[in-house]
């Protein structure tokens, strides 16, 4: 058999010339060219005619969980090999990360209908007194966007001021942390020009006007890389602008530049090192949206965007004592954003309060025609409601359950224990605010833990190409627990399986509903239970705050609460009587003061 890829000449039958290598020239070929044809046949060609044989699909029986006769295996072998040509003919169409599936994932279709709305870009009002300079520096880069917002408003403090303090912080801090894969002054500098000078024009745009922040490096900018946290992507830049940024531009917010995020989202190591959490530079930030909740919780960056998938906001602001807000899924386009998990992935933000948070997502959500999965829905901040009027489940079973057990070694254990500690006290300060507090218990799912092979099967699909291309060998981390081994093992999930998850999550969708129509907000701990993948499968918003510090360490812990589908505004305003209670989001960590 001859043909041709990549140019007359060169026959596919030469030694050396792979199944890989066909994709790759076929790709390369363009879809529809007279080349890319020759490449389907020739993979064809490569099979040969009746490849699959009865004796193989003997073999390969306990992958798909079933049991044949011979009779049986004789009668499917020919039609496999069909479908083995019909996947390989797949393989070759050149598809980008951008290119997501026809299909829509909706959380709200079970429950009860959500009419559009036109959204709310800004809060209604934010009134907070005299705005008082501090006197150090170090004091002013630890301030809350809130404050931070005060002070620009009176005159006190200018954003290029504010913006060249946290350039300077990261000069001098980053280097330790690898919280940072690109720095932008040059672009912060002139935004910050704009801001001060739209300001003195009596045009400002809104609280956030003037406030600089980072975006997590799966987010794409003009001109900018967008490395994904992968050396294989390290001089990656990426077409438009990702419309989160965009907004958060749009209300005058000045971007300093993209934070480090573990290898395509998994974990606080990148090609540049492991991003380091500022209250123990020893240990790893936790991740995936490492270098947003490090950077923040730092002091060099107000706050920040962050994704999550299955804890990627969760976890690091856990470890650094960062404030986070994960959404509904669907609340924030993801224009712009590198895809992992169609079903599942949600961006959302990270700050030193639940009101920059707040702040933040105000001038985010909504839908923008680009994402098929954004909604338009009501948000108001500051809340409406006495947070003392919104009846919150307490699921003190998992607050009961043996917190060591979270730990990998003997050696961890103590540290959880003594955040089991704090995370009673935490109920008890909520128990002392007056609010409306109810003892539920987990809601009535199918098994959640094998439902998270809907992840596995997307995050291999989405990364197919780089996959069969040999791209996933190259990458930092080559142990069990991270994508080269999880992308390959996508591969050997059954559509037929995928497809039964997905219908078990409808299931586990149903079971959260009845919960949250008995109460509207859900305090658990961070990583009690199977709440984390739940929530994040069914889409249900989540905030993470700061609850203590280990008496042993003095890092940080953390409490979630979880709201309804679309519930931020009642979501927030409890975790933010409890934050303004607590006092535990104004402690930074002591290395970084100065």
């Amino acid at each position: 058999m001859s043909g041709t890829a990549g140019g007359e000449g060169t026959p596919m039958s030469e030694p050396g010339w792979n199944r890989r290598e066909i994709l790759r020239a076929a790709a390369a070929a363009g879809v529809g060219s007279a080349v890319f044809t020759r490449a389907l046949s020739a993979l064809a060609a490569e099979a040969g005619p009746g490849a699959v044989t009865p004796a193989m699909i003997g073999q390969a029986e306990w992958v798909a969980g079933i049991a044949l006769t011979d009779a049986q295996r004789e009668l499917m072998a020919k039609d496999l090999e069909g479908l083995r040509r019909d996947a390989a003919a797949l393989r070759a169409v050149p598809l980008d990360n951008a290119v997501g599936p026809a299909l829509v994932f909706r959380p709200d279709a079970l429950g009860p209908a959500h009419a559009p709305v036109a959204p709310q870009r800004a809060p209604e009002r934010l009134d907070r007194g005299p705005a008082a300079r501090p006197a150090s520096p170090g004091e002013l880069a630890f301030l809350p966007a809130t404050r931070l917002a005060a002070l620009l408003a009176a005159g006190e403090l200018t954003s290029v001021e504010l913006t060249q303090l946290c350039l300077d912080r990261i000069a001098r801090y980053d280097p330790e942390l690898l919280a940072f894969v690109t720095v932008a002054p040059e672009l912060a500098l002139a935004a910050a020009r704009r801001a001060d000078a739209e300001r003195a024009a009596g045009r400002a745009r809104g609280p956030l006007h003037g406030v600089p922040f980072v975006a997590k490096d799966l987010l794409s900018y003009p001109g900018v890389r967008t490395t994904w946290g992968a050396g294989p992507f390290r001089d990656q830049v990426r077409p438009g602008k990702a419309t989160a940024i965009a907004r958060l531009e749009e209300a005058g917010g000045v971007l300093l530049g993209k934070t480090a995020v573990g290898e395509l989202a998994w974990g606080d190591v990148w090609y540049g090192g492991t991003t380091k959490n500022p209250w123990k530079p020893a240990q790893g930030s936790s991740g995936s949206s490492a270098g947003t909740a490090s950077s923040v919780a730092a002091g060099l960056a107000p706050y920040g965007l962050g994704t999550e998938t299955w804890g990627s906001i969760v976890s690091p602001c856990t470890r650094c004592g960062a404030t986070g807000l994960r959404p509904s899924f669907g609340r924030v386009s993801r224009h712009g954003a590198m895809a992992l998990s169609w079903s599942m992935d949600k961006i959302g933000t990270i700050a030193r309060s639940v009101e920059d948070c707040a702040l933040a997502f105000a001038a985010i959500h909504g839908a923008d025609g680009l994402d098929p999965t954004a909604v338009d829905r009501p948000f108001a901040w500051p809340p409406r409601r006495d947070p003392r009027s919104v009846r919150v489940g307490v699921v003190r079973e998992l607050f009961d359950a043996d917190y060591t057990k979270w730990a990998d070694t003997e050696d961890e254990k103590p540290g959880y224990a003594e955040w089991q500690a704090l995370d009673r006290e935490a109920l008890a300060a909520l128990a002392q605010l007056g609010l409306d507090l109810v003892p539920v218990t987990p809601p009535a799912t199918p098994p959640v833990g094998p439902m998270a092979l809907i992840l596995t099967a997307e995050a291999a699909s989405a990364f197919d190409e780089f996959t069969l291309a040999g791209g996933a060998d190259r990458l930092v981390r080559q142990v069990r627990d991270a994508w080269p081994n999880v992308f390959r093992q996508g591969r050997f999930i059954a559509a037929v399986d995928y497809l039964r998850a997905q219908r078990v999550r409808t299931l586990a969708l149903a079971a959260m509903e009845r919960l949250m129509a008995e109460v509207e907000v859900l305090v658990v701990p961070s990583f009690g239970g199977d709440m984390l993948l739940l929530t994040n499968l069914t889409g249900h918003p989540a905030v993470v705050v700061p609850d203590g510090y280990r008496p042993s360490d003095g890092t940080p812990t953390s409490l979630t609460f979880i709201g309804r589908l679309y519930g931020e505004s009642e979501l927030l305003s409890v975790a933010h009587a409890y934050q303004q209670a607590t006092g535990f989001a104004l402690r930074h960590p002591p290395g970084f003061s100065a």
